[in-house]
């Protein structure tokens, strides 16, 4: 079996996934996917802060029960989903006969947010932010689920660690990235980039 770096990247529903080997040095994209956590026609599982804005205010204005309850089931239907999607990959790698190592989780900073329900009801912007925040939490509890070793990466430092890991310069892996494009179809967005780069650097890593 081939090892295999799975990158992730979440943003609000779920997460790009792709599924990157390594072999006599070259990379090889094995899937490019949208894993979802979160179900059609439910609001809870979608957004659940959304939803949480949109109820009444507890006392003096702050977090009402209602709203954490609602906050809570919605964000525990998202690792439920996170897990079972994120199941259904590695099933898919291994029976193509490659090993998931290393799930590669792309991350930013900030990671100082402690209280999302708080900080969502704050300012309105701070919503979709939340929905995010939430997202990559599932995807931590999918990928401690399934037993997979996790590596998470913050996305503005990694095109230098990506230079560093792989000896090569930055110019040589943005061509390389959009070479991998057209082996995989669309979209090979911003997103899908990233999130190769970062299955491709933790597949490195482990040969």
């Amino acid at each position: 079996m081939s090892v295999v770096g799975i990158g992730l990247r979440a943003q609000k529903g779920g997460a790009v996934v792709v599924g990157v080997c390594v072999e006599a040095s070259e990379p090889r994209v094995l899937l490019s996917t949208f894993l979802q956590t979160c179900t059609d026609g439910d609001r809870l599982s979608f957004e659940p802060y959304r939803v949480a804005a949109a109820m009444a205010r507890g006392p003096q204005g702050g977090v009402s029960a209602e709203a954490a309850a609602a906050v809570a089931e919605g964000r525990g239907r998202q690792s439920e989903l996170a897990a079972k999607n994120l199941q259904d990959i590695l099933h898919r790698l291994q029976e193509a006969r490659h090993k998931p190592a290393v799930a590669a989780l792309l991350v930013n900073r900030a990671g100082w947010i402690t209280d999302l329900l708080e900080y969502s009801l704050a300012w309105r912007d701070h919503v979709p932010v939340a929905e995010g925040l939430a997202v990559r939490d599932a995807l931590r509890f999918g990928i401690s689920r399934c037993g997979v070793e996790l590596a998470e990466l913050d996305e503005k430092s990694l095109p230098d660690r990506a230079a560093r890991t792989l000896r090569i310069s930055s110019a040589e892996i943005d061509a390389r990235l959009k070479a991998l494009g057209t082996t995989t179809g669309r979209p090979w967005r911003k997103e899908q980039k990233l999130t190769c780069l970062s299955a491709w650097v933790v597949a490195a890593g482990r040969r």
